[in-house]
């Protein structure tokens, strides 16, 4: 069995951004078979899987927008001013733990996994991966 560590750092260009990072995962994979954790080291951003389809991740903005709106005022906001950013990552989750076959992320057929900025634009975003295979 092999355990390994590796690192993605990522520069995001928006306040809310949804990059995928299937391709960076891959690239990193030098075991056949196993599991992967992916995890945000970052409580404004989110690790997801799920479809790549512009509509789908246009709707989950959307959704996000709507379910913590800026017409509330939010207590954390007296520290940095980003509750909102706080309170979706709480909706989503930091991190992914996902299967590993033939060297590649065993995905569904239209799966994808997503790293979601909530509070850009950021410099050096930083995804843990921890690989666990022969």
């Amino acid at each position: 069995m092999t355990i390994k560590s590796h690192s993605i750092k990522i520069n995001t260009n928006k306040n809310f951004e949804i990059i995928d990072i299937t391709s960076k995962i891959n690239e990193l994979i030098d075991v056949d078979s196993g599991i992967v954790s992916i995890f945000s080291r970052h409580s404004t951003s989110a690790i997801v899987v799920n479809e790549n389809e512009s509509g789908l991740l246009d709707d989950l903005k959307f959704t996000l927008d709507n379910l913590i709106t800026d017409k509330y005022s939010y207590k954390h906001d007296r520290i940095d001013n980003n509750a909102r950013s706080h309170l979706k990552s709480f909706m989503l989750s930091s991190s992914e733990c996902l299967p590993i076959r033939n060297s590649r992320l065993d995905l569904g057929t239209w799966q994808s996994v997503f790293f979601i900025e909530l509070d850009g634009p950021r410099h050096n975003r930083t995804i843990s991966l921890t690989i666990i295979g022969e």
